[in-house]
């Protein structure tokens, strides 16, 4: 009989009173009674949690000061012990949970149900009498006070409970605060980190702190050089500076965090309140929240910033885009990239899912939050690779069609094979790292549970709390994973300084070193195919057609054709549209000279002879600055110098002189017949 009642109390137990709590742990060892009100009875150890979910002693303590006055006032001589047994029940040896018995509840409840209507307290619903096994004994029974006797059928088996995780005491933090760990409300992890030893922290902080130096000076080198030639960096290449900025105020919030340690990313401890140094959580720490917004809005933008740089690659290989093309969809590609991560940072704000990281210093997310992991880390990042690889394979697939199909000269099939290695290397410098960044989230992601669940364990009796029960596997993270981790998401920034990096660039900073710059720079062949403003025009040219290029300086221009159209189509007009055009074609020098034309801005631009078929009214005087006549008038004082170099020097200065004063004081078309001479002496 003695069997059957424990068995029907566990079922009580179980069914009756919420006991349960998620998670897989086993109640602890006895502890003495600290209790004031239950001091003094038939027992003295009890166990936490209690019957009530009380994970401590002092939380029953404080559940149990509605009841001071009526035990106080003795209203009943059961109410003592009835509320002992639930608040502070009786532990025994063998870990046996056994309930008050119903009359006993009933007896108290009548006894003291007047007091307490007059001291306005209710009976609690989880101690309403009907939950307790119908019996008449008091309590503790007997049987609970005996010893274990091995061997016979009246010892009940142990009783084996589910907790969950009970916050300790130490790392509770106060209400509304918006702060959780493990699941459990108003509760943050420790601080420093739960995971690793104190000097394995230290090593690591200068870890992480020696790799943002490096990767700092890396980034702000390639802005500084973007800062020294703001026109050498065109599209399709632009966003790289774009891309280089993000990762250097990366690897300053990382700099940062290595400096100020964990003044920023933990809570001070308050030992007179029994609060230990806790990891700082939610927007109320305003240099947190920097340093949150920060990291993870640059983190986000440099992502996509290099989503933007495969597709204007992807854009001025297979459309054939040209510089000026791609340059008109700027703010589109601004918008997207600054407005991506700024609307994912608001919301994590909003979600107050910001988390300190007690091993770097800064402020991030997905730290302790596994659904802010998945959802804000590895999506988007994940994302922004599918896409960009997709894009990049696309170009480089698109180019070396090119490369096979449309026959083009070794110098330039040079070009293309060289762009292509190019390309593949600065992709393969920026994914490789962030592949193993995501590889990191994902296993950080998938052993979490199994981490913590160890750290418990370990942890329990200090912080006086549920052990674990039946844990199939234990494991404690390996500080290398981190490390790694940390050092991918720095390295990532350094890919742009391979692409600066040049003799074109060696020579700017030689020249701001030096405290002067070139004015007037050569015109230089640009360093990819694609710098080529005729590159189009290159690809789709006759097999014999002379070609003329020009360079503007760049180091990759798209497949623009505005600039050097001009040339194609004076090399596609039929011999008999202008003799004095003819004649400037077959001297190389008047080629050169006569067809370029220095403009304001320093770049040499095709002259135009549109200015050789209109008429000037007669008696009008030439203006010297309108550039279509003045394109002309070089030419014709160009064929003039030619012809008159056989003769003697100061003839050829007055025939000048003479020329030009014709041009000057001719009525009618003066420039066409100066043009019509110099074609016919030629």
């Amino acid at each position: 009989m003695d069997l059957l009642w424990v068995l029907y109390s566990m079922l009580t137990v179980c069914t009756a009173i919420n006991l349960e709590a998620p998670g897989s742990y086993s109640m602890f060892t006895c502890e003495p009674i600290t209790l004031r009100m239950c001091q003094g009875l038939s027992y003295n150890t009890t166990f936490m949690p209690n019957l009530l979910n009380h994970y401590d002693q002092q939380t029953a303590a404080l559940a149990m000061e509605p009841f001071h006055p009526m035990v106080n006032l003795e209203c009943s001589t059961e109410i003592r012990p009835f509320l002992c047994a639930l608040y502070a029940p009786v532990c025994t040896e063998y870990g046996r949970v056994t309930l008050p018995c119903r009359h006993l509840c009933q007896r108290a409840k009548s006894d003291c149900y007047k007091l307490m209507d007059m001291f306005g307290v209710s009976w609690p619903d989880e101690m309403e009498c009907s939950r307790f096994p119908e019996c008449d004994e008091s309590y503790p029974r007997a049987i609970d006070l005996l010893p274990r006797s091995d061997g016979t059928e009246e010892s009940p088996s142990p009783v084996q409970r589910d907790y969950g995780f009970w916050c300790p005491r130490e790392l509770k933090i106060e209400p509304d605060m918006g702060y959780s760990f493990m699941g459990v409300r108003d509760c943050s992890p420790p601080c420093p980190n739960m995971y690793f030893r104190k000097d394995e922290l230290i090593f690591a902080r200068y870890f992480i702190g020696v790799i943002s130096i490096v990767c700092l000076s890396a980034t702000l080198f390639t802005f500084l050089t973007f800062l020294i030639d703001v026109g050498r960096f065109r599209y399709p290449e632009r966003p790289i500076i774009f891309y280089a900025v993000c990762y250097m105020m990366v690897s300053l919030v990382f700099f940062l965090g290595f400096l100020l340690e964990d003044r920023v990313s933990c809570n001070s401890a308050s030992p007179g309140r029994f609060r230990a140094s806790t990891v700082t959580q939610g927007s109320h720490n305003k240099a947190c929240t920097l340093l949150f917004m920060t990291l993870y809005f640059f983190t986000m933008a440099g992502s996509v910033w290099w989503v933007i740089l495969t597709i204007t690659w992807f854009l001025a290989a297979v459309p054939k885009w040209g510089s000026e093309a791609i340059e008109k969809k700027a703010l589109l590609f601004h918008a997207v990239a600054w407005g991506v991560p700024g609307a994912l940072t608001i919301t994590l704000m909003a979600m107050n899912k910001i988390e300190g990281d007690s091993m770097s210093g800064v402020c991030f997310v997905g730290l302790y939050d596994l659904m802010a992991l998945r959802w804000f880390l590895l999506v988007p990042l994940a994302l922004d690779v599918v896409v960009g690889v997709v894009l990049l394979l696309a170009g480089v697939a698109a180019l070396n069609r090119v490369r096979m199909e449309i026959p083009l000269e070794k110098e330039n099939q040079d070009k293309l094979v060289k762009f292509m290695i190019r390309i593949a290397v600065f992709s393969v410098l920026y994914l490789v790292p962030l592949l193993t960044v995501i590889g990191c989230y994902l296993y950080e992601q998938s052993h979490r549970s199994v981490w913590e669940t160890t750290w418990v364990q370990e942890r329990c009796r200090e912080y006086h709390i549920p052990c674990p029960f039946q844990v199939e596997q234990t494991s404690r993270p390996d500080i290398a994973l981190f490390l790694i981790k940390y050092l991918m998401m720095l390295v990532v920034g350094i890919p742009s300084v391979f692409w600066v990096g040049s003799k074109k660039t060696c020579f700017e900073w030689a020249s701001f070193f030096n405290g002067h710059r070139k004015k007037d720079r050569a015109v230089h062949e640009s360093r990819q195919v694609l710098q080529e403003p005729d590159f189009t025009q290159l690809l789709l040219r006759d097999a014999n057609t002379p070609v003329v290029r020009k360079s503007r300086g760049t180091s990759t221009q798209g497949t623009s054709t505005h600039a050097s159209s001009t040339h194609l189509a004076m090399l596609d007009e039929p011999p008999s549209a202008s003799t004095s055009r003819a004649s400037s074609v077959r001297s190389k020098s008047s080629s050169f000279h006569g067809s370029l034309h220095r403009s304001r801005d320093g770049r040499y631009t095709a002259c135009s002879y549109r200015g050789v078929e209109e008429r000037v009214p007669q008696g009008s005087t030439l203006r010297l600055n309108d550039p279509l006549q003045h394109c002309a008038l070089n030419q014709s004082r160009h064929g003039s110098l030619q012809r008159l170099e056989s003769q003697s020097r100061h003839s050829s200065v007055r025939d000048l002189s003479i020329t030009a004063q014709a041009i000057q004081s001719s009525p009618g078309n003066g420039i066409h017949r100066v043009v019509e001479q110099d074609a016919t002496k030629a």
